[in-house]
């Protein structure tokens, strides 16, 4: 099905946009004729976004490891002006910083980052496998009390929570599938080319079910999540962790 677009162009800040599913969404979304925003972590990557950059790309710098460097993103951000889209793409697989990068980076950059009209946050099938007790958890990092799954699961919930909690955003979680980038490895096994296409199709398209919000999506369907990613209490719970940790409320 072919799908619409605004007759405008949609201004799109994706993370992570510096190689993999990323880069393939922002090359994408600007072949399309939208206005991208991407993000390296560090100057020193700020090669790896050159072509993009050459063809209309801004950049915004910041390690979504360190609460200060998330916070001065937001503010690099919020100084180009409102987003129509996030696409929250960047994430690590595993070490201790795995709930930081994953969890607490795309809900700060939520709560801090101006409102714009649709959040994509990047899920994974192996969410399905994960714990659902925040008993515990170290959000720091300093500890290890959570792997990738978990913060697939976190990362899912926090995507239904707003969709929840703001109706006037459309918010949706996307599993991409196992994919050959540096993080799936040479011998994944799905496309990387159908990777990028559910996530930026949530980002500008004007398709009906794209317009939709609340929804786990895998290669443009619908699928039903883990249990607990539509439990209100454990949203609940799961944005009152968050909060407590940041020191910063969803609003």
């Amino acid at each position: 099905m072919p799908q619409r677009h605004d007759r405008r162009s949609a201004r799109v800040w994706i993370t992570g946009s510096s190689d993999g599913l990323g880069y393939a969404a922002a090359k994408t979304l600007l072949e399309q004729g939208h206005e991208v925003v991407v993000h390296v972590r560090s100057r020193s990557r700020l090669p790896s976004v050159g072509e993009l950059v050459a063809s209309g790309a801004s950049v915004t710098i910041g390690d979504l490891a360190d609460l200060a460097q998330i916070r001065d993103l937001c503010a690099q951000v919020n100084a180009i002006g409102p987003m129509d889209a996030v696409i929250h793409n960047a994430g690590i697989l595993s070490g201790p910083g795995v709930l930081l990068v994953n969890v607490v980076a795309p809900y700060l950059l939520t709560a801090l980052i101006q409102r714009p009209r649709r959040l994509i946050y990047l899920s994974s099938g192996m969410h399905a496998s994960a714990s659902a007790d925040l008993t515990g958890v170290d959000w720091s990092g300093r500890t290890s009390t959570g792997n990738y799954s978990d913060s697939k699961l976190f990362v899912t919930a926090l995507a239904a929570a707003v969709a929840r909690l703001w109706p006037d955003v459309i918010s949706n979680a996307v599993n991409p599938g196992w994919v050959p980038t540096k993080m799936g490895g040479a011998n994944a096994p799905d496309d990387l080319r159908l990777g990028q296409v559910t996530q930026t199709w949530l980002a500008v398209s004007q398709d009906a079910q794209a317009l939709t919000t609340g929804g786990y999506w895998h290669h443009r369907h619908r699928q039903q999540p883990h249990p607990a990613v539509t439990d209100a209490r454990f949203q609940d719970q799961l944005l009152d962790e968050l909060a407590r940790f940041t020191g910063t409320p969803l609003g």
